[in-house]
C-alpha cells in the first residue's frame, strides 16, 4: 500500500487529491507542521527536505508533488490523469512545474516570507507585495496557459488538480478569484468532483 505524508490545506492536498482521482489503495498520514513534526527525525528520515508531500512506494520514497503527479499519472493509466504520449506528458509537466516553481513560491512569499528575509521589514514587504504577484500568475494562466474547458484542453489532468488547489488559496491571499472568470469556473468545476468533494469532506471532519 501507497502511503502519503500530508498536511491539510497545505500542497500536499494536489498529491492527495491525484490518489483519490486515481483509485489509487493508499493510507495518510498527517504531519502537524504546526508542531514542526516535519523536523523530527523520524520524518526526516524519510524526507530530509523537512516538506510534504512525501509518498512511500514500493520502489522508493518520492517528494515534489510534479515528480509524484507524472508518477501517479504513469502508475494508474486507466486514471487518464495525462496524456499517453511524449508531448502530451511533457506539457502537463510543463504546467504543473509553472504551478510549482512560480505559483507557489508567489505564495509563499507572502506565507513564508522568512525563507527569503531575515530583516522584519524586508519580511513584510515580500508580504505586501505577494498578493498582486500571485495574481499576477493567475492572469498569465487565464490568459495565456488555460484552454478550457480543462486546464489543458478536453481532457482532465493533474494540472487541473495542481491549479485547483492553489486557485483555491486566491481568497487566502486576498485575492478575488472573479477576477479570472475562467479560473473561477474551473475551480468550482474541479470542486464538485467526487474524488475532490471526498478529501474536503475528511479535512473538514
Amino acid at each position: 500500500m501507497l502511503t502519503l505524508f500530508y498536511q491539510p490545506g497545505s500542497a500536499s492536498d494536489v498529491a492527495r487529491i491525484a490518489l483519490e482521482e486515481a483509485g489509487a489503495d493508499y493510507r495518510a498520514l498527517r504531519v502537524d507542521l504546526s508542531k514542526n513534526e516535519q523536523r523530527e527525525p523520524q520524518y526526516l528520515a524519510i524526507n530530509p527536505k523537512g516538506r510534504v508531500p512525501a509518498l512511500v512506494t514500493d520502489e522508493g520514497v518520492l517528494t515534489e508533488n510534479v515528480a509524484i503527479l507524472g508518477w501517479i499519472a504513469q502508475a494508474f493509466p486507466e486514471a487518464r490523469l495525462a496524456p499517453d504520449d511524449a508531448f502530451g506528458f511533457a506539457r502537463v509537466q510543463a504546467f504543473n512545474a509553472y504551478i510549482a516553481s512560480t505559483v507557489h513560491v508567489a505564495y509563499a512569499h507572502w506565507r513564508r516570507a522568512n525563507r527569503w528575509a531575515d530583516d522584519p521589514a524586508a519580511q513584510q514587504h515580500l508580504r505586501d507585495v505577494a498578493p498582486e504577484r500571485y495574481a499576477a500568475c493567475f492572469q498569465t494562466i487565464e490568459d495565456e496557459m488555460f484552454e478550457g474547458p480543462w486546464v489543458l484542453g478536453e481532457d482532465f489532468t493533474t494540472s487541473d488538480i495542481y491549479l485547483f488547489v492553489f486557485a483555491d488559496w486566491l481568497d487566502t491571499i486576498g485575492v478575488d478569484v472573479r477576477r479570472f472568470p475562467k479560473v473561477h469556473a474551473h475551480r468550482e468545476r474541479v470542486r464538485a468532483r467526487p474524488a475532490v468533494r471526498k478529501v474536503l469532506a475528511q479535512q473538514a471532519a
